[in-house]
């Protein structure tokens, strides 16, 4: 066999800019596209009382006959079951409200901290940031401590007469929503924060000298400009939150449903793997549907450069 076409065409190759786009893509196979498949498959087998709690997905039957059986009833009971539609449907609501309150505080914090004088934005940003240094468990836990009955919050509003008896806060929605909100609100900032701050102030200045008013100027200028980071904060806070486990179980009770608990229900408690990896199926392509709309977007900016 001829080999000089292969090393000819070998040789051709520009393998420094091969390596460069190889590399990333060899990332996403490897730690998304590859277990994604085996969820997938999973998702499509029985659920059976055995390690692993689930049959095989190809079967032998009789006289050496392979077999591969697929198993939709998965998907099917994630619809006809109200019980994960309604997790869902509340997965929906917490990412969105959460996502639209983070974004209304987190854009007025990164403003006022990218239009802060050069010597005060690390510090302002140090103290954005500095949270992260602690557990995530911790922080959560610290919520419990301060929306309990007799916790910080309920203590000084006794303390000050606004009511004579606890008012109740842990293990409501209320409390899931503050634990989001608190967790998440830096991944809303810290975008913003990086848009803002290459915004050009000249805009402004010309709008203004053009006799343009404070509000619209923000309106017409300044908020247009910060869509890329308000867009890039909305994700960074609505698709982890879809998934969000630790939060609603701490600080949501029993009563909180969502996607997140539902799977590690099925997981760990249940033992149905086939279908907490359908609702993990079902959940990605939810979370599909805002890449989608930020490619969309993009390629829109592209083509008004």
């Amino acid at each position: 066999m001829n080999f000089s076409p292969i090393i000819a065409r070998l040789k051709t190759v520009n393998w420094g800019k091969t390596t460069v786009i190889g590399v990333p893509w060899l990332w996403l196979t490897l730690l998304f596209l590859v277990p994604f498949i085996f969820v997938i498959k999973l998702s499509l087998s029985e659920a059976a009382l055995m390690q692993p709690p689930y049959l095989p997905f190809v079967r032998q039957v009789e006289d050496g006959l392979v077999t591969i059986v697929l198993n939709f009833s998965n998907y099917l009971l994630l619809f006809e079951d109200p019980l994960y539609g309604h997790a869902i449907l509340n997965s929906l609501t917490i990412a969105s409200i959460s996502t639209l309150i983070a974004l209304i505080i987190g854009y007025p914090m990164a403003y006022a901290i990218a239009k802060a004088p050069q010597q005060w934005r690390l510090p302002l940003l140090m103290l954005i940031i500095l949270p992260f240094w602690t557990s995530f468990l911790i922080r959560v836990y610290a919520w419990i401590g301060i929306l309990k009955n007799n916790g910080l919050i309920n203590n000084a509003l006794m303390w000050l007469g606004v009511t004579d008896q606890p008012i109740e806060m842990l293990y409501t929605p209320i409390a899931v929503y503050v634990g989001i909100i608190y967790s998440y609100l830096p991944f809303v900032i810290l975008p913003l924060y990086a848009t803002l701050v290459r915004m050009d102030d000249s805009l402004l200045e010309a709008a203004a000298d053009l006799g343009c008013k404070p509000w619209k100027q923000f309106l017409t200028i300044t908020l247009p400009l910060s869509m890329p980071g308000v867009i890039a904060g909305a994700m960074l806070v609505f698709i982890p939150v879809m998934g969000e486990f630790v939060i609603p179980d701490l600080l949501g009770g029993p009563n909180t449903l969502m996607i997140g608990k539902l799977m590690w229900t099925e997981f760990f408690s249940n033992k149905d793997w086939p279908v907490a990896s359908a609702l993990a199926v079902v959940l990605l392509s939810l979370l599909i549907i805002p890449f989608i709309l930020w490619q969309h977007y993009e390629r829109r900016q592209e083509e008004n450069r």
